[in-house]
């Protein structure tokens, strides 16, 4: 695949097989980004699992840079209220599973009680390939509605590894500040290594790099203790 000029410009700027520490790697990325728009800070760590295994979970970075998300919650009317204080942008039960039935999905992410998951269930083709089906693990199954939208307002995301070990997490816009960045890298990795499985041999986290939207990616040194 052939690069642009910019592209080629910028590999010069660093050694590419070389391992840099957090915050250079982050400045580095920084420094390369050329787009005519603020470019997403793209982390990738790659860990070593086996094919039977998965990571995943959520974890609420502490530094936003994305816009506020609109929050829909499949719930019954005694819980209405509390989502709607909670800041819920949509709130109902089976008149907003039959809207969504009919293709309407301007929101960012669902949430559900329980006990509305049997109904909310039928919705896992169209949900699913959105992205958007609440689960359990991710926090977006619960009787909490206003302890889990205010996580997910403070910028709770969810973070999970692909088929080919690979956890892909926007954690910046490059615009911010250096440390700001790297913090919400050194929270991201943290959260991965706690979700290390019990019987995983050799080192857990294997790579890890940083990039811009439009820009190389950087190898990143990560200690214990970063």
């Amino acid at each position: 695949m052939s690069r642009g000029k910019k592209y080629r410009e910028n590999i010069k700027k660093y050694e590419r097989n070389n391992l840099y520490d957090l915050g250079a790697a982050v400045n580095l990325v920084r420094t390369m980004a050329s787009a005519k728009f603020d470019e997403t800070v793209d982390l990738s760590v790659k860990v070593n699992l086996k094919k039977s295994q998965s990571v995943r979970d959520t974890v609420v970075l502490p530094h936003q840079f994305r816009t506020e998300k609109k929050v829909l919650v499949f719930c019954k009317a005694e819980k209405e209220k509390e989502a709607q204080e909670a800041g819920a942008a949509y709130v109902g039960a089976e008149d907003l599973i039959e809207k969504v039935k009919g293709g309407w999905l301007d929101f960012d992410i669902a949430v559900a009680t329980p006990d509305m998951m049997k109904d909310v269930g039928k919705l896992g083709m169209i949900l699913g390939r959105k992205g958007l089906m609440p689960n359990p693990k991710t926090g977006t199954v619960t009787f909490d509605l206003k302890g889990a939208l205010a996580e997910l307002r403070k910028g709770r995301v969810e973070f999970r590894a692909d088929k080919t070990g690979v956890v892909h997490l926007a954690v910046g816009k490059v615009s911010m500040e250096g440390e700001k960045i790297a913090e919400n890298i050194r929270i991201v990795v943290t959260e991965i290594r706690r979700k290390r499985p019990a019987d995983v041999k050799g080192e857990f986290i294997q790579t890890v790099s940083v990039s811009s939207t439009m820009g190389p990616g950087v190898w990143v040194a990560m200690k214990e203790e970063d």
